[in-house]
């Protein structure tokens, strides 16, 4: 199945669904567009030879344009059709798949960026091996001059479109405290931003005070690993003459569950 006839497989299922249990409602031609060409772009192919589709999707869309959005029977009947569209598609779904709003005042009121993912939560054992980092940066290139701040003390730069948080010493940045999990959180770099995931932690992962399976991160987020704190930041990190030392915090051993995303609405489809 191409993009052309995902999207309108799609726009059928959506138009039928609202028709039904949400008569006089309408989404936009944009949105059903790119949820197709997200679909389609972010399948991956598995070791078995099956065709993994995407399983997590946020919709940024201007704060103004989203409130429409808030309406849990609406992303029923949207995760509704991408569960079928992908089903009918050929293509596999390796947890059952989310949806959720975001917003950017960035973004024009009439259109929306679709960020489709794979979760990596049941990644307990592997998750401090970076993914490839090819197919990450066709989604977009790196954000320059991005940085965390931990526990308002050290500064670590991004310079990688993957970045393991945790205990353990394989993560590139490395917190010895007894509250994170050894394989707590991800970093990654989709079109142009990073996104932070919950590695099915124990303590949780939470932005700006909501925990999160996962969040798109602005700049001045402050992201807690079970209470250590995280800021992001992006431009130039904030002189530290007293810091000379920005190298990443080392560490130990522990454990891990988790939840939904930045301030807004969610979805879940259970798989039959």
């Amino acid at each position: 199945m191409n993009i052309k006839e995902l999207e309108a497989r799609l726009q059928s299922l959506i138009e039928v669904d609202l028709m039904s249990l949400l008569p006089g409602r309408k989404v936009e031609d944009v949105i059903i567009q790119k949820l197709a060409a997200a679909i389609h772009l972010n399948t991956l192919a598995m070791e078995n030879g099956s065709l993994a589709a995407p399983d997590v999707y946020t919709l940024v869309m201007h704060p103004i344009t989203s409130g429409k959005w808030h309406d849990q029977q609406l992303l029923t009947i949207l995760l509704h059709s991408i569960t079928t569209v992908a089903q009918e598609a050929g293509f596999k779904f390796t947890i059952s798949p989310t949806i959720t709003i975001s917003t950017d005042e960035r973004i024009p009121l009439n259109d929306a960026e679709i960020i489709a993912s794979h979760r990596i939560g049941s990644m307990a054992e592997t998750n401090a091996t970076p993914l490839d980092t090819g197919s990450l940066e066709e989604n977009g290139k790196l954000p320059e001059n991005a940085f965390l701040i931990v526990e308002g003390v050290k500064v670590f730069p991004l310079v990688l479109p993957v970045v393991n948080i945790g205990r353990r010493l394989d993560n590139q940045l490395i917190i010895d405290d007894p509250r994170v999990s050894r394989n707590h959180a991800q970093l990654r770099t989709i079109k142009g931003r990073f996104v932070v995931f919950d590695l099915n932690s124990t303590g949780g992962t939470f932005v700006n005070g909501q925990r999160t399976s996962q969040s798109v991160l602005y700049p001045g987020d402050v992201i807690s690993l079970a209470g250590v704190a995280l800021i992001f930041g992006q431009d130039n990190p904030p002189p530290r003459p007293d810091l000379k030392d920005t190298s990443p915090f080392h560490s130990a051993t522990s454990e891990r569950p988790t939840a939904i995303l930045k301030e807004h609405s969610t979805a879940r489809l259970r798989k039959k």
